[in-house]
């Protein structure tokens, strides 16, 4: 029997434990750009959050992702998120 472990990350706004595929990767780059990493796999600090319409909006409010990142965070990287989170459901 071959029991693969399963890579956990911690999301951002709740602070769970989830496995990696329920969770998407933000990511600010050397430059300073922010942008959504569907591979997981793009160079740059990057910060997890679970793909929930009430948790997005959370980390909008309370500029969560921005604190992660250090960086700005344009509105258009979280309706980006939102319609993510839309074709999840």
């Amino acid at each position: 029997m071959n029991n693969r472990k399963i890579p956990l990350r911690k999301c951002v706004v709740t602070g769970e434990m989830k496995a990696k595929k329920e969770l998407i990767r933000v990511v600010r780059s050397k430059e300073g750009d922010v942008s959504i990493d569907l591979t997981g796999k793009k160079n740059g600090r990057g910060a997890y959050i679970t793909l929930d319409k009430e948790c997005i909006l959370q980390a909008k409010k309370k500029n969560t992702l921005a604190n992660h990142l250090k960086a700005n965070i344009e509105d258009s990287v979280y309706e980006e998120l939102l319609q993510l989170a839309e074709k999840e459901k």
